[in-house]
């Protein structure tokens, strides 16, 4: 179980401070052109959104990865939910918002997305292989 809350705890690090530093500094400007975006997000619901993410990730790799996952098998698991994840966001949201850019979209929601899958798959593994 001490993977699992371990592994929870990275992938809200990640995810807090890729996304944050994605939304709030370095593209604050595109999401700020966003009409539909809340001005103070309800973070709550965010955190609650990244345990359970955190969570299927880590069971994931316990589940379908051997006893000593590599770090291969961990970005496997993390890339592929990601792709699986991000695809929604990076695809389907401008295709149901105005957004005033969809290039501008997908490249600011897919870099952000490949980077927290990576560094999140690392970590995944590295954790998975110290508490085996």
């Amino acid at each position: 179980m001490t993977k699992h809350l371990i592994s929870v705890m990275a992938f809200m690090l990640v995810t807090f401070a890729v996304q944050g530093f994605s939304h709030f500094l370095l593209n604050a400007d595109h999401f700020a052109a966003m009409g539909f975006l809340r001005e103070t997000p309800i973070m709550p619901m965010g955190f609650t959104v990244m345990i359970i993410q955190g969570f299927i990730l880590s069971l994931a790799l316990s589940r379908w990865g051997p006893s000593q996952p590599s770090l291969r098998d961990a970005m496997i698991i993390s890339l592929a939910f990601g792709l699986f994840l991000a695809s929604y966001i990076v695809l389907t949201e401008p295709a149901k918002y105005t957004v005033p850019s969809i290039l501008a979209w997908i490249r600011v929601e897919a870099t952000a997305s490949a980077s927290q899958f990576v560094l999140f798959g690392i970590l995944l593994g590295l954790i998975h292989r110290k508490f085996a």
